[in-house]
């Protein structure tokens, strides 16, 4: 469980857990899922000292409920994800890229 937890989080986070482990997901996947649900839930909540901009303003994990997961979706990061990581890689007109575009300047 994450630093700094209280008792709601912890049953939280092991519901959670235990929700990916009778899904399939190895051990190791089930804590990861967990941790970063319940980290997201925490900075949403403002219980969280640093969170990033995505993860207060995106919608959450629950409601959200594996709308990226779809077979007829496109998978990977959102073009708020990728428009972050170009920001933190200094590219040069991403505020005016598509998402393709973003991605094809990241490299993917």
């Amino acid at each position: 469980m994450p630093a700094g937890s209280n008792a709601k989080r912890e049953r939280q986070y092991e519901h959670i857990k235990d929700s990916a482990r009778s899904r399939g997901a190895s051990p190791k996947r089930a804590k990861e899922i967990a941790a970063r649900t319940v980290n997201k839930n925490r900075a949403q909540s403002g219980e969280s000292k640093t969170a990033s901009e995505s993860s207060t303003k995106d919608m959450s994990p629950q409601k959200r409920g594996g709308q990226r997961s779809g077979t007829n979706r496109p998978k990977g990061p959102t073009k708020e994800q990728l428009y972050n990581e170009a920001k933190k890689k200094n590219i040069k007109g991403r505020s005016t890229m598509t998402k393709k575009e973003l991605a094809n300047a990241l490299g993917r």
